[in-house]
Order: structure tokens, then sequence, then C-alpha cells
């Protein structure tokens, strides 16, 4: 198995950190990661950031339905999508898939926190004092992890097809 694969496997969803802060080489990479991803006719229709502040990221936590755990985390790297970019929340996913496959090659936990049509999202780019366009894709907060967990994953013979879905081949 080669190395981009390894990682891709071995990530998962983390939750629990441990107190120790991403060194600024990681902080630079991931999001340098982030900007090289694909986008549709090459717009890049997005604002990328990281937040390390122990207050933003309590109250980053506070405003998420499911994030409460983003006030533990080392950094939480926020992806916000320009609305009038048809393909926003597209390429902003591929930003956010590029920064979590990007921290996990250093060992660094994540997990994908949704923005995008959540009632929060308005909060928080307010609190960041994100610009309109733009509103909240993403939120990935990240740290070293405290304990992984490993998920029960669907069968392949559940998922995967070629050419056409035919369940009875299965």
């Amino acid at each position: 198995m080669n190395l981009g694969v390894t990682i891709i496997k071995s990530r998962r969803s983390v939750r629990s950190y441990i107190d120790k802060p991403l060194s600024d080489e990681i902080i630079k990479e991931t999001l340098e990661c982030g900007r090289l991803a694909p986008t549709a006719m090459n717009l890049q229709p997005w604002l990328l950031g990281v937040v390390t502040d122990r207050d933003l990221l309590k109250k980053i936590a506070d405003f998420t339905d499911h994030g409460k755990f983003i006030a533990e985390a080392a950094a939480c790297f926020v992806t916000c999508g320009d609305k009038n970019a048809k393909y926003y929340l597209e390429d902003c996913c591929a930003a956010t898939m590029n920064m979590i496959t990007c921290l996990q090659s250093y060992g660094v936990g994540t997990c994908w926190v949704a923005g995008d049509k959540k009632e929060y999202g308005s909060d928080i780019c307010k609190l960041l004092e994100i610009p309109e366009p733009y509103s909240l894709t993403s939120l990935i907060p990240a740290g070293y992890p405290k304990e992984v967990k490993v998920p029960i994953k669907k069968p392949e013979k559940e998922i995967f097809f070629t050419n056409r879905w035919s369940p009875e081949e299965k």
C-alpha cells in the first residue's frame, strides 16, 4: 500500500484531544493544502482560516449543535465559501478534505463539523468577522488524539458497483 492510501485509510473522526498545540509548520501546510484543492473553473471561492485562541474556540463550540469538543481542540480550521459561486460547496468540501488528509499525515486527529445550512453558521461568521458573501461551510477541529474510535463501515458488497448498480449480482 502506498503512503497516500495509508493516510486516507487510517483517518478517523477524533473528538478527544490531548493538550498539545499544533506547530506553525503544520498549520501553514494544512492551509496550503486547502488552498491547492481542485475547484470548478479554478474559481477558488473560499476563505480558509484557523482559530487557535482558547476563547474563540470555546465560543465556536458553544454555537454548534454537535461540536462542543471544539473547545478542547488545539485548533479549528474554518472553511467559508462565496455563496455567489455555483459550486462553492463542492469546492469547499474538496478544500476541507485536503486539510483533513494533510493533518492526518502529521498524526493530527480531526472531525468534520458541518457548517453549510447550519443555523449557527452566520453567528460563527460574525464572530470571526467573515465578510459577505461568504458563509461557513465546514469546521475542522484538530489536535493530537487522546483516543481514536474505529467506526463500523458498510461492507463493500453493499456500496461498490462497476458500470451499473445491480444488487442481484452481489
